[in-house]
């Protein structure tokens, strides 16, 4: 196995994206390009394997103020998120990517992780933390490749922030259909998915559980026979006419940035559930889900397709587990004289 130096060094030359890691003042570094491209690195490395900027200048002799101002002033959510851009724009254009999807299907997953030390956004779980930790809640493409990521708090519902990272892609990828566990939908979900423009697929567990609702009277149905038994409850269609237009404007509100949809989320859940808008909106999502389900029960290719792409999310994740492990920091630090380090199964 390669060394994830020089792995950093083969993805940067092929897709540029140190170029967007720029100094907040847009200021020229004092150090030569060579030391300026190592001390960037190194950064990264630091940050990404978990060893913290100390344990990193240990290990390759750079000073730890130089890791600690290159981490402040060039590490930054925006200048991150740029580099990442650079890097799944160039992985979009592969062949090989093309294969694997198209870039208009994509998934997200939740990965809780311990912290050490004071955060505002950490929060005590003693189902996955021994003390305190947070959730890294990352969105994936099908052809591999994560365009959004989001620390946010272990306690929050996922399906809070499904939305945010698909509205807010800036990569050359076409999302257009989306896929999540169970946790990461609502009924509020599906209807502001529709809203948008997209669509939401998520694999829900026990769906045979799962109350469906008939937008007609019961009577409507008799030419179906086994439709009855499925759909036993009626939505308000009254409500959602009465405030269609206000769901527009959600959605248009949405679509133009104006409003997060973690934000709208959180503000109807806070308030009260009578609200007609929220009625309205909750009401809507009735309907979304039910055609959902429908769908789900009848096309076998479609949960394989869902399946595989979850499957996709877990993967990352496993990486992820891999790339901080004691293992792969050995082959971070790992030099051309070492043997090579060989993967172990994740925590």
């Amino acid at each position: 196995m390669r060394s994830l130096p020089d792995i950093l060094i083969e993805v940067d030359q092929a897709t540029g994206f140190s170029e967007h890691l720029i100094h907040a003042n847009e200021a020229t570094p004092r150090a030569t390009p060579l030391e300026h491209q190592r001390n960037l690195y190194a950064a990264l490395l630091a940050q990404a394997c978990n060893f913290g900027t100390t344990r990193m200048a240990d290990l390759t002799g750079i000073g730890v103020t130089t890791l600690d101002w290159y981490t402040r002033w060039y590490l930054r959510e925006e200048t991150l998120r740029e580099a990442n851009n650079a890097i799944v724009n160039t992985h979009y254009r592969l062949p090989l990517a093309q294969i694997w999807g198209g870039g208009t299907l994509s998934s997200s997953d939740g990965l809780r992780l311990p912290m050490e030390g004071k955060s505002l956004t950490a929060r005590k779980l003693s189902r996955y933390f021994v003390d305190e930790g947070i959730t890294t809640y990352t969105h994936v493409s099908d052809q591999h490749t994560t365009f959004g990521t989001q620390v946010i708090v272990s306690t929050e519902r996922d399906a809070t922030f499904t939305l945010d990272e698909i509205l807010g892609n800036t990569t050359e990828l076409d999302i257009t259909e989306h896929t999540i566990d169970t946790h990461g939908q609502t009924l509020a979900t599906f209807a502001l998915f529709d809203l948008v423009g997209l669509r939401l697929s998520p694999r829900i567990a026990k769906p045979t559980r799962q109350r469906m609702w008939r937008p007609h009277p019961a009577s409507h149905y008799t030419k179906w026979p086994n439709a009855g038994p499925i759909l036993q409850d009626r939505v308000n269609t009254r409500i959602i006419a009465k405030h269609w237009d206000d769901l527009l404007r959600i959605g248009g509100s949405l679509k133009r940035g104006t409003v997060s949809a973690a934000l709208l989320i959180t503000r109807l859940q806070a308030g009260a559930r009578q609200h007609p808008l929220s009625k309205a909106l909750l009401e809507y999502g009735k309907l979304m889900r039910t055609l959902h389900n429908l769908r789900w029960f009848s096309d076998e290719a479609f949960r394989r397709r869902i399946g595989r792409q979850l499957n996709r999310g877990e993967g990352s994740h496993d990486l992820r587990h891999f790339i901080a492990s004691p293992t792969a920091r050995k082959c971070a630090t790992a030099t051309t004289k070492t043997k090579p380090c060989k993967p172990t199964a994740s925590p």
